[in-house]
């Protein structure tokens, strides 16, 4: 092929890297610019709170997460195969919708405190569900599957050779599962804890249910409650400075292990048969989490829209459905197709053998999956402020605020910088399995940049396409903290609908929405789930 074709292309990648990550780069040069400014009052407290949060969760997930994940790897009991997929299914479930299914079972009014006071009398002692430790507990839940999955593909991929030493030497499976498994599972840990804690410290709905702030409240709170850009700034920047933190401790913990196995996958370890009230007693602690986790509250959001619909069926479906269902499929539609062509672009690139310049901004467009929320939506609110007064300079009509109140085009660029990451290395993983010779031949025999990309690459990597396209569809259905800090005014998916009836307890009236987010969030993990490999399926998952 002619060379001259490869120097656009890169041009092309570094301009749309620097677009995506210009967000995360508004935030910063603004504190390099003008000074970090002074945090608010209250920011210390939110501070606290958040290390608290994220230490608690990052102590429930790793316990829960890698006991399952030992417990279903090493043993043999009744119904293992399908708890062991089973309890993948919590990752479709949003923290912020079993967030209210959590308080209306366990908050004053709920069925358990109603109970205990009808046993106990009204000298109950009040549970204190409203709390850090009650967030802990609903985010532990939705989130220990990152782990489980990490720790289970760890354990089944590691050649047993160190631990059947181990064994042979006296040590005891206790003994050899906490000396040699978990230091060789290290690395595979740190990243799904890693993953664990961005999450809760992008968390913003699960947190307000139980009357926690963290910083990610306080950065909505300072700009959509009292319009402080400085104050929203300058939290924005320590909730980015904790995510930094965040990712170093995952580099340290990781350290420089590198474990490897000779002869591809190992044969797995020797699971151990449980026998009676044992075995009885593993299965029921998978089950306890799985329905705790996702098949209660589930039945629980049923139970509510069914009662809705026959005691109230106008307040259950009314015409705002239909609006706000058709927002979030717009969104998760246009979304997907935006990031999956630029993942497309990236990669395809690359494969034309760009120089580390070039690959160094490809993967810089995958930070922002890395950055929480609020910092890309403080960073989208910062750069589409400096368009708007560019367009303002211009004599463009509309004033301050065209670009971002006067559409969406603000919640889809957040959107872009948010899920580019995950979609990249979906096809960077599928161009990874195109033999290099196939790309060479075909330029050999004359084929440009673009015929190689719509003949070659792309029905070759059509499968890595169609995966980027469900993870990308089902994250923008889900994500909440960026709509709700960057929607024009009227403007309202499910997830915010959810959100805002549940704020108000209104349960029934939540409970399709909810059930609707949760199915279409059950489809891909219930592919994922059936791959062949389990590594596959936590890379996957964790992409």
């Amino acid at each position: 092929m002619s060379p001259a074709g490869r120097p656009a292309w890169s041009l092309l990648v570094l301009l749309v890297a620097a677009a995506v990550a210009s967000p995360v780069l508004a935030v910063t040069g603004y504190a390099a610019a003008q000074g970090v400014p002074d945090p608010p009052g209250g920011a210390l407290g939110m501070a606290v709170t958040t290390a608290v949060l994220l230490l608690l969760v990052a102590a429930g997930t790793g316990v829960l997460g890698t006991g399952l994940a030992w417990l279903v790897t090493a043993h043999d009991f009744p119904g293992r195969r399908v708890l062991s997929w089973l309890l993948v299914l919590p990752l479709a479930m949003p923290a912020y919708i079993l967030g209210f299914v959590f308080l209306s079972t366990f908050d004053y009014a709920g069925p358990v405190q109603s109970g205990l006071r009808s046993v106990l009398g009204e000298a109950s002692p009040e549970l204190p569900v409203r709390s850090v430790g009650g967030a802990a507990v609903v985010l532990v839940l939705t989130l220990y599957p990152y782990v489980y999955l990490m720790a289970r593909a760890a354990f089944l991929e590691l050649a047993p050779t160190a631990y059947d030493a181990a064994r042979t030497l006296g040590a005891g499976r206790w003994r050899a599962f906490r000396t040699v498994l978990l230091p060789l599972a290290r690395p595979s840990l740190a990243a799904g804890l890693a993953l664990v804690m961005m999450e809760t410290l992008t968390d913003f709905a699960t947190v307000q249910y139980f009357g926690v702030r963290t910083l990610s409240v306080g950065v909505y709170l300072a700009w959509k409650g009292s319009f402080q850009v400085a104050s929203a700034i300058s939290i924005a920047l320590l909730v980015l400075l904790a995510a930094v933190v965040v990712l170093a401790l995952e580099r340290v913990l990781r350290g420089r292990a590198r474990y490897h196995q000779r002869g591809g996958r190992g044969r797995g370890l020797e699971q151990l048969a449980l026998t009676g009230g044992r075995a009885w007693a593993a299965t029921a602690a998978c089950a306890a989490v799985v329905g705790a986790a996702f098949a209660l509250p589930v039945a629980r959001l049923v139970a509510w829209a069914v009662s809705g619909i026959r005691d109230q069926p106008g307040r259950m479906v009314d015409e705002r459905f239909g609006e706000h269902l058709s927002n979030s499929a717009s969104v998760a539609a246009l979304v997907a197709v935006a990031c999956v062509a630029v993942s497309l672009l990236m990669a395809h690139t690359l494969r034309l053998g760009a120089g580390r310049v070039v690959r160094g901004a490809a993967q810089l467009t995958t930070f922002g999956y890395a950055v929480p929320g609020a910092v890309i939506g403080i960073g989208v609110l910062a750069v589409f402020g400096l368009a708007d007064r560019l367009l303002e300079a211009v004599g463009v009509e509309g004033g301050t605020g065209v670009l971002v109140t006067g559409s969406v085009l603000g919640v889809l660029a957040a959107y872009v910088v948010r899920f580019t990451g995950p979609a990249y290395q979906a096809i960077d993983a599928s161009f990874s399995r195109v033999p290099p010779p196939v790309s060479m031949s075909a330029q050999t025999l004359g084929a440009g940049p673009r015929r190689l990309l719509t003949r070659v690459h792309l029905p070759l990597v059509r499968p890595g396409v169609a995966v980027a396209a469900t993870l990308v569809v089902i994250d923008a259905v889900k994500e909440l903290p960026l709509v709700l800090l960057l929607r024009p005014f009227g403007f309202t998916t499910l997830s915010v609908w959810v959100y805002e009836l549940a704020s108000e307890n209104f349960w029934e009236q939540a409970a399709l929405p909810a059930l609707l987010i949760v199915a279409v969030a059950v489809v891909p993990v219930a592919v994922l789930t059936r791959a062949s490999r389990p590594a596959d399926l936590a890379a996957e998952v964790v992409r």
